[in-house]
Protein backbone atom coordinates (compact mmCIF):
# COMPACT_ATOMS: atom_id res chain seq x y z
CA UNK A 1 0.00 0.00 0.00
CA UNK A 2 3.24 2.41 0.71
CA UNK A 3 4.39 1.73 -2.92
CA UNK A 4 0.88 2.58 -4.41
CA UNK A 5 0.47 5.47 -2.09
CA UNK A 6 3.92 6.81 -2.24
CA UNK A 7 3.73 7.04 -6.19
CA UNK A 8 0.56 8.44 -6.38
CA UNK A 9 1.59 11.18 -3.53
CA UNK A 10 4.74 11.38 -5.34
CA UNK A 11 2.81 12.70 -8.87
CA UNK A 12 1.74 15.58 -7.62
CA UNK A 13 5.07 16.42 -5.15
CA UNK A 14 6.29 17.17 -8.16
CA UNK A 15 6.44 21.34 -9.03
CA UNK A 16 5.90 20.67 -13.10
CA UNK A 17 2.83 18.15 -12.43
CA UNK A 18 1.49 20.87 -9.75
CA UNK A 19 1.10 23.87 -11.30
CA UNK A 20 -0.44 22.36 -14.89
CA UNK A 21 -3.02 20.58 -12.74
CA UNK A 22 -3.27 24.43 -11.24
CA UNK A 23 -3.67 26.07 -14.63
CA UNK A 24 -5.88 23.32 -16.16
CA UNK A 25 -8.33 23.75 -13.28
CA UNK A 26 -8.01 27.26 -13.67
CA UNK A 27 -8.93 27.09 -17.28
CA UNK A 28 -11.89 24.77 -16.54
CA UNK A 29 -13.05 27.39 -14.32
CA UNK A 30 -13.25 30.01 -16.81
CA UNK A 31 -16.41 28.10 -18.29
CA UNK A 32 -18.16 28.51 -15.03
CA UNK A 33 -19.16 31.10 -12.45
CA UNK A 34 -16.08 30.67 -10.85
CA UNK A 35 -13.81 32.35 -13.72
CA UNK A 36 -12.64 35.45 -11.47
CA UNK A 37 -10.83 31.91 -9.21
CA UNK A 38 -9.93 30.31 -12.48
CA UNK A 39 -8.41 33.61 -13.98
CA UNK A 40 -5.98 33.76 -10.62
CA UNK A 41 -5.58 29.92 -10.81
CA UNK A 42 -4.08 30.38 -13.97
CA UNK A 43 -2.03 33.61 -13.35
CA UNK A 44 -0.50 31.93 -10.62
CA UNK A 45 0.62 28.50 -12.84
CA UNK A 46 2.38 30.60 -15.49
CA UNK A 47 3.89 32.70 -12.59
CA UNK A 48 5.29 30.02 -10.34
CA UNK A 49 6.02 27.65 -13.29
CA UNK A 50 8.22 30.68 -14.46
CA UNK A 51 9.89 31.01 -11.06
CA UNK A 52 10.59 27.22 -10.87
CA UNK A 53 11.83 26.68 -14.18
CA UNK A 54 14.25 30.44 -14.74
CA UNK A 55 15.27 31.06 -11.18
CA UNK A 56 17.90 28.94 -9.28
CA UNK A 57 15.16 27.51 -6.86
CA UNK A 58 15.99 24.27 -8.28
CA UNK A 59 19.70 24.72 -7.20
CA UNK A 60 18.96 26.28 -4.41
CA UNK A 61 16.88 22.82 -3.13
CA UNK A 62 19.08 20.66 -4.47
CA UNK A 63 22.62 22.00 -2.61
CA UNK A 64 21.86 20.75 0.50
CA UNK A 65 21.28 17.59 -0.40
CA UNK A 66 23.94 17.20 -2.47
CA UNK A 67 26.45 18.47 0.09
CA UNK A 68 25.13 16.62 3.14
CA UNK A 69 27.80 13.99 2.49
CA UNK A 70 31.43 14.27 2.10
CA UNK A 71 33.56 12.41 -0.48
CA UNK A 72 34.13 8.58 0.81
CA UNK A 73 37.81 8.31 2.55
CA UNK A 74 39.38 5.38 0.94
CA UNK A 75 42.18 6.32 3.66
CA UNK A 76 40.09 3.68 5.92
CA UNK A 77 40.83 0.56 4.33
CA UNK A 78 39.13 -1.83 1.61
CA UNK A 79 35.61 -2.16 1.65
CA UNK A 80 33.62 -5.42 1.85
CA UNK A 81 31.19 -4.68 -0.67
CA UNK A 82 29.36 -2.34 -2.84
CA UNK A 83 25.85 -1.89 -2.90
CA UNK A 84 25.00 0.72 -6.00
CA UNK A 85 20.91 1.56 -6.11
CA UNK A 86 19.01 1.41 -9.21
CA UNK A 87 17.41 4.15 -11.49
CA UNK A 88 20.31 4.71 -13.72
CA UNK A 89 18.78 2.10 -16.44
CA UNK A 90 15.56 1.85 -18.17
CA UNK A 91 14.39 -1.75 -18.19
CA UNK A 92 11.51 -0.96 -21.06
CA UNK A 93 13.78 0.84 -23.08
CA UNK A 94 16.61 -1.76 -22.92
CA UNK A 95 14.04 -4.56 -23.70
CA UNK A 96 12.99 -2.82 -26.85
CA UNK A 97 16.16 -1.07 -28.05
CA UNK A 98 18.14 -4.53 -27.15
CA UNK A 99 20.81 -3.41 -25.38
CA UNK A 100 21.44 -1.44 -22.10
CA UNK A 101 19.92 2.15 -22.23
CA UNK A 102 21.35 4.81 -19.37
CA UNK A 103 20.22 7.84 -18.10
CA UNK A 104 21.60 10.93 -16.47
CA UNK A 105 22.20 9.08 -13.20
CA UNK A 106 24.83 6.18 -15.17
CA UNK A 107 27.65 7.02 -13.07
CA UNK A 108 25.96 4.84 -10.14
CA UNK A 109 27.45 2.53 -12.49
CA UNK A 110 30.08 3.47 -14.10
CA UNK A 111 32.11 3.89 -10.78
CA UNK A 112 31.09 0.66 -10.22
CA UNK A 113 34.08 -0.51 -12.47
CA UNK A 114 36.78 1.61 -11.03
CA UNK A 115 35.70 0.40 -7.78
CA UNK A 116 35.67 -2.89 -8.74
CA UNK A 117 39.52 -2.73 -10.41
CA UNK A 118 40.72 -0.91 -7.17
CA UNK A 119 39.18 -3.45 -4.39
CA UNK A 120 38.87 -6.82 -6.62
CA UNK A 121 37.76 -8.56 -3.17
CA UNK A 122 34.81 -6.73 -2.50
CA UNK A 123 31.37 -7.89 -3.10
CA UNK A 124 29.02 -6.01 -5.86
CA UNK A 125 25.13 -5.98 -5.30
CA UNK A 126 23.17 -4.15 -7.60
CA UNK A 127 19.80 -3.20 -6.42
CA UNK A 128 16.93 -2.76 -8.54
CA UNK A 129 13.53 -4.02 -9.85
CA UNK A 130 11.18 -2.03 -11.57
CA UNK A 131 9.42 1.12 -9.32
CA UNK A 132 6.83 1.49 -12.34
CA UNK A 133 3.08 1.91 -11.40
CA UNK A 134 1.85 1.02 -14.64
CA UNK A 135 4.84 -0.44 -16.95
CA UNK A 136 6.10 -3.36 -15.37
CA UNK A 137 7.84 -5.29 -17.89
CA UNK A 138 11.35 -6.00 -16.49
CA UNK A 139 13.85 -5.24 -13.73
CA UNK A 140 17.12 -3.54 -14.00
CA UNK A 141 19.40 -5.75 -12.15
CA UNK A 142 19.40 -7.94 -15.04
CA UNK A 143 20.94 -5.23 -17.46
CA UNK A 144 22.94 -4.00 -14.71
CA UNK A 145 24.85 -7.02 -14.23
CA UNK A 146 25.36 -6.97 -18.01
CA UNK A 147 26.66 -4.00 -18.13
CA UNK A 148 29.06 -4.92 -15.29
CA UNK A 149 30.28 -7.95 -17.11
CA UNK A 150 31.30 -5.93 -20.21
CA UNK A 151 33.37 -4.16 -17.62
CA UNK A 152 35.14 -7.11 -16.90
CA UNK A 153 33.92 -7.48 -13.48
CA UNK A 154 33.70 -11.84 -12.43
CA UNK A 155 30.38 -12.71 -12.10
CA UNK A 156 31.23 -14.72 -9.57
CA UNK A 157 31.31 -11.29 -7.29
CA UNK A 158 27.94 -9.71 -8.67
CA UNK A 159 24.78 -10.62 -7.08
CA UNK A 160 21.51 -9.28 -8.48
CA UNK A 161 18.66 -8.05 -5.87
CA UNK A 162 15.90 -7.66 -8.35
CA UNK A 163 13.14 -7.43 -6.39
CA UNK A 164 12.96 -4.27 -5.28
CA UNK A 165 10.63 -1.43 -6.09
CA UNK A 166 11.97 1.78 -3.55
CA UNK A 167 14.03 3.09 -1.70
CA UNK A 168 12.88 0.89 1.41
CA UNK A 169 12.66 -2.26 -0.15
CA UNK A 170 16.76 -1.47 -1.74
CA UNK A 171 17.54 -1.33 2.12
CA UNK A 172 15.60 -4.67 3.32
CA UNK A 173 16.31 -6.37 0.16
CA UNK A 174 20.40 -5.68 0.43
CA UNK A 175 20.40 -6.57 3.58
CA UNK A 176 19.02 -9.45 3.45
CA UNK A 177 21.21 -10.69 0.54
CA UNK A 178 24.67 -8.91 1.86
CA UNK A 179 24.13 -10.44 5.70
CA UNK A 180 26.68 -7.80 6.88
CA UNK A 181 28.95 -9.07 9.77
CA UNK A 182 29.96 -7.09 12.20
CA UNK A 183 33.22 -5.22 11.55
CA UNK A 184 32.41 -5.45 7.87
CA UNK A 185 32.33 -2.23 5.37
CA UNK A 186 29.82 -1.42 2.80
CA UNK A 187 29.76 1.19 0.51
CA UNK A 188 26.50 2.62 -0.67
CA UNK A 189 26.66 4.11 -4.21
CA UNK A 190 23.83 6.33 -5.53
CA UNK A 191 23.48 9.92 -6.88
CA UNK A 192 24.50 12.70 -3.84
CA UNK A 193 20.81 14.41 -3.78
CA UNK A 194 19.21 10.85 -3.03
CA UNK A 195 22.27 9.76 -0.19
CA UNK A 196 20.60 11.36 2.61
CA UNK A 197 17.30 9.57 2.33
CA UNK A 198 19.18 5.92 1.06
CA UNK A 199 21.01 6.49 4.59
CA UNK A 200 18.22 7.05 6.77
CA UNK A 201 16.48 3.90 5.41
CA UNK A 202 19.65 1.58 5.73
CA UNK A 203 20.16 3.08 9.17
CA UNK A 204 16.76 2.21 9.97
CA UNK A 205 16.35 -1.28 8.83
CA UNK A 206 20.52 -1.95 10.49
CA UNK A 207 22.31 -2.16 7.81
CA UNK A 208 25.37 0.63 8.37
CA UNK A 209 26.41 1.98 5.64
CA UNK A 210 29.08 4.27 4.34
CA UNK A 211 28.11 6.80 1.49
CA UNK A 212 29.95 7.29 -2.29
CA UNK A 213 27.66 10.13 -3.55
CA UNK A 214 27.92 10.31 -7.42
CA UNK A 215 26.08 11.88 -9.75
CA UNK A 216 26.14 15.74 -8.56
CA UNK A 217 23.87 17.91 -10.51
CA UNK A 218 25.07 21.16 -8.77
CA UNK A 219 28.86 22.66 -8.83
CA UNK A 220 28.31 23.50 -5.52
CA UNK A 221 28.09 26.65 -3.71
CA UNK A 222 28.72 28.56 -6.61
CA UNK A 223 25.50 27.23 -8.44
CA UNK A 224 23.03 28.82 -5.58
CA UNK A 225 22.22 31.87 -7.45
CA UNK A 226 23.12 31.36 -10.90
CA UNK A 227 19.40 31.50 -12.84
CA UNK A 228 18.63 28.60 -15.91
CA UNK A 229 18.58 29.77 -19.40
CA UNK A 230 16.12 27.14 -20.45
CA UNK A 231 12.47 26.79 -18.38
CA UNK A 232 12.47 22.88 -19.13
CA UNK A 233 15.99 22.41 -17.00
CA UNK A 234 15.10 24.26 -14.35
CA UNK A 235 11.86 22.48 -13.88
CA UNK A 236 13.27 19.21 -14.43
CA UNK A 237 16.06 20.46 -11.20
CA UNK A 238 13.07 21.86 -9.30
CA UNK A 239 11.44 18.53 -9.75
CA UNK A 240 14.02 16.50 -8.79
CA UNK A 241 15.32 17.84 -5.77
CA UNK A 242 11.31 18.69 -4.01
CA UNK A 243 10.49 15.08 -5.05
CA UNK A 244 13.95 13.85 -2.55
CA UNK A 245 12.15 16.81 0.20
CA UNK A 246 8.93 15.39 -0.09
CA UNK A 247 9.98 11.63 0.13
CA UNK A 248 12.34 12.63 2.92
CA UNK A 249 9.30 13.97 4.89
CA UNK A 250 7.26 11.19 4.04
CA UNK A 251 9.90 8.03 4.98
CA UNK A 252 10.81 9.66 8.46
CA UNK A 253 6.95 10.42 8.85
CA UNK A 254 6.07 6.88 8.23
CA UNK A 255 8.69 5.75 10.40
CA UNK A 256 10.79 4.05 7.73
CA UNK A 257 13.83 6.26 8.29
CA UNK A 258 16.13 6.86 11.16
CA UNK A 259 16.14 10.96 11.08
CA UNK A 260 14.42 13.53 8.88
CA UNK A 261 17.89 14.37 7.17
CA UNK A 262 20.07 11.81 7.89
CA UNK A 263 23.51 12.84 7.76
CA UNK A 264 26.99 11.74 8.62
CA UNK A 265 28.10 9.87 12.35
CA UNK A 266 29.84 12.48 13.99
Amino acid sequence: MFFYLSKIVGFFALPSNFLVTLGLVGALLLWTRYWRVGLRLLFASVVLTAIAGLSPLGNMLMLPLEERFPPWDEARGEPNGIIVLGGAIGPELSITRKEVSLNESAERLTIVAALARKYPKARIIYSGGNGGLLIRNDNEAEFALELFQSFGIDSGRMVAEDRSRNTIENALFSKQIADPKPGERWLLVTSAYHMPRSIGVFRKVGFEVEAYPVDFRTRGAVDMFVPFGAVADGLRRTDTAAREWVGLAAYWLSGNSSELLPGPRR
